[in-house]
């Protein structure tokens, strides 16, 4: 479960202080999908930026898990980041000379896993994520867009983590496929039994959510 208390991030601009985060409220279970609409310049990254453990909040409190993130040290927070939390791009962020299956593979490496559980993760989430045998051994050049991100999306969920965070994932991707990969976040979601947090401008892709917040002006509503 994640629970956000109190949270708040301000910083200087030149002579102006600015409140990216004000105050921000919510509680998003497990097993749920949740999305955060809002415009360009709502605050919407910098909230994602604290919620991934990338920025430090300037007031409040995050709990994943029943763990306060804000209050971890830098070094809790690096393996906070590695084993409990997915990150799904806009961008794919996919490494280019890396089959699909192997980029699946590699935050497990990262996290000490043997080379078999590894490889039976990742061919059991791809086949989640609607990728088959043989497209899991090309190369991102040589898969679709909707397809790179189904891998992403496999990659993000490789350690099981508690909290998976998307920044405009289907930002990239044409709107009947972005609804199928938001479809396919709902149902992970589920199966996974983790909460995940897509952060979008499109207010019908945030539809198909189970929870909706809508952010305007650093505020949560």
């Amino acid at each position: 479960m994640l629970k956000v208390m109190n949270l708040s991030k301000k910083f200087q601009s030149g002579e102006h202080l600015v409140i990216a985060v004000n105050n921000v409220n919510f509680v998003v279970p497990d097993g749920v999908f949740a999305a955060i609409v809002g415009k360009s310049g709502s605050g919407k990254t910098s909230l994602l930026s604290l919620l991934g453990a990338l920025d430090k909040p300037s007031n409040g409190e995050i709990f994943v898990g029943g763990e306060n993130v804000s209050r971890m040290s830098d070094l809790h927070q690096i393996k906070y980041r590695r084993d409990k939390i997915g990150f799904v791009f806009q961008g794919y962020n996919l490494v280019p000379n890396l089959s699909a299956i192997k980029n699946v593979m590699l935050p497990l490496e990262f996290a000490g896993v043997g080379k078999l559980e590894r490889q039976n993760r990742a061919q059991e989430l791809l086949k989640k994520v609607g990728i088959d045998e043989i497209k899991s051994r090309r190369l991102p050049a040589r898969l679709s867009g909707g397809e790179q991100q189904r891998v992403a999306i496999a990659r993000a969920l490789a350690n099981k983590p508690d909290l998976v965070l998307a920044d405009e994932p289907t930002g990239n991707l044409d709107s009947a496929t972005g609804k199928i990969i938001i479809k396919l976040l709902k149902d992970l979601a589920k199966k996974e039994k983790t909460t995940i947090i897509a952060v979008t401008h499109d207010t019908a892709i945030a539809d198909d959510a189970d929870l909706r917040f809508t952010m305007k002006d650093g505020k949560l509503t």
